[in-house]
């Protein structure tokens, strides 16, 4: 992984429901933890490990430098909008409000299950989407 996506100073956090039918417990990590290579993530509440493959590995690092490009593109993202037609025209939506007003999911499988991987970014300043 390059240094770029190593450091970019946020916290993005991903979680999931533990996939145990008796267990409510939510595994978070730091999406950048992945790439460590003995990394597994594990459920606070029943204890349940979980490995990722490498197909989900690759996935989710990706989703890393998505992040990383997003936090690229911080200055202008205030310049940025989201069109939505609606009756009578038009509504501008600025693209910065949609990532800090919408929950971001990735859905990928994991084991033989679809699984709903919440992503949760923390910006980089208070000033940020302003």
């Amino acid at each position: 992984m390059d240094n770029n996506v190593k450091n970019i100073g946020a916290k993005a956090q991903i979680d999931f429901h533990c996939l145990d039918a008796n267990c409510t417990g939510v595994i978070e990590f730091n999406l950048a933890d992945i790439s460590r290579k003995n990394f597994q993530a594990v459920c606070p509440k029943c204890h349940k490990t979980y490995e990722f493959d490498a197909v989900l590995r690759d996935k989710l690092s990706r989703m890393l430098k998505l992040v990383s490009a997003i936090r690229d593109a911080e200055d202008i993202l205030g310049d940025s909008n989201v069109s939505v037609n609606v009756a009578g025209g038009s509504v501008k939506v600025p693209y910065a409000l949609l990532l800090t007003r919408l929950n971001t999911l990735i859905t990928l499988d994991l084991g033989d299950k679809k699984v709903d991987f919440h992503l949760w970014i923390e910006p980089s300043s208070a000033d940020t989407f302003r």
